[in-house]
């Protein structure tokens, strides 16, 4: 039996190092991880590399749940792959594990508690900005590209996707950005 924890924190200004030395403490001989979202498993490439890896009798180990997501729907279904293969999850605070039925319904609730406190989390930042808005402080993101410059090289006959991928902006930035020009010239023409 193996034991593979996994650690994982929403941005690049937050410490993996509590997390790690708990896995650690907790017998953890490999331990992966990662920055990302807990909202969804989409993009979180060291989870699905351990869940590739996880081997009947094996144990995945989070130091808390929402470590491993905030969706309940994500947490089922990774309980659902881990049972698929024989393998069961431990989350160390509180201390629970899959390897019982008792223990598969305490990781059911935590994940619908992980779910409903992102929901939370989500409120307080929309209510956030609005009252920071109201305020007149709140201008939204700084833009990483200038739109001059997307214009300038759509001018030149690059494809929008192309535009995106060199510059590294999605294509809607693409797009608003030369939808801009088009709303400023149609004004401009009335």
């Amino acid at each position: 039996m193996s034991r593979i924890g996994y650690a994982r924190v929403s941005t690049s200004s937050q410490y993996l190092d509590v997390q790690k030395a708990t896995l650690r403490a907790a017998g953890c001989e490999i331990i992966r991880a990662e920055t990302g979202s807990g909202a969804s498993r989409d993009g979180r490439s060291e989870l699905a590399m351990v869940l590739e890896f996880l081997r009947g009798g094996d144990e995945l180990v989070v130091h808390r749940l929402d470590r491993l997501g905030r969706s309940t729907r994500d947490v089922l279904n990774l309980m659902h792959e881990l049972d698929a293969n024989g393998a069961w999850l431990r989350v160390l605070e509180p201390e629970v594990t899959t390897a019982g039925d008792m223990g598969r319904m305490v990781i059911t609730v935590l994940g619908m508690v992980a779910d409903m406190e992102l929901k939370f989390i989500r409120d307080r930042q929309r209510a956030g900005i609005e009252a920071a808005k109201g305020k007149g402080v709140y201008k939204g993101r700084e833009k990483r590209v200038d739109d001059a410059k997307i214009r300038k090289l759509a001018s030149d006959g690059m494809s929008k996707a192309r535009i995106a991928r060199d510059l590294g902006v999605s294509r809607m930035t693409v797009y608003r950005a030369l939808d801009n020009v088009d709303t400023k010239e149609d004004t401009e023409t009335w």
